[in-house]
């Protein structure tokens, strides 16, 4: 079984030399202009991640911005309620006759 599985990997080691020099020979364009099209394909790549990276930073500002915005919206309902609970307590301290401290 072992000689089997050998051999199977013989011939695709046969079948992947002989892909690669076919690749080679019937190349619609040469070596150079091959690596001119793989390096301007890489900065576009290159350039559309940083753009990728970019956008995310904004909408990332943009989220932070809008919880700030929605955590100090709450502290400041807090707080009025907090002083509106407050007065409330003090007014109904003071009708009963003597005043409490808070």
């Amino acid at each position: 079984m072992s000689d089997r599985d050998g051999n199977s990997f013989v011939w695709f080691l046969a079948g992947l030399g002989l892909g690669a020099l076919a690749g080679v020979l019937y190349a619609p364009r040469s070596g150079s202009e091959t690596r001119e099209v793989l390096r301007a394909r890489a900065e576009e790549g290159r350039d559309y991640v940083r753009n990728r990276a970019r956008d995310a930073r904004e909408q990332a500002a943009q989220w932070a911005d809008r919880g700030r915005d929605a955590v100090n919206t709450q502290k400041e309902q807090f707080r009025a309620a907090y002083e509106a609970g407050r007065q409330a307590y003090h007014e109904a301290t003071t009708e009963t006759g003597a005043p409490k401290n808070l």
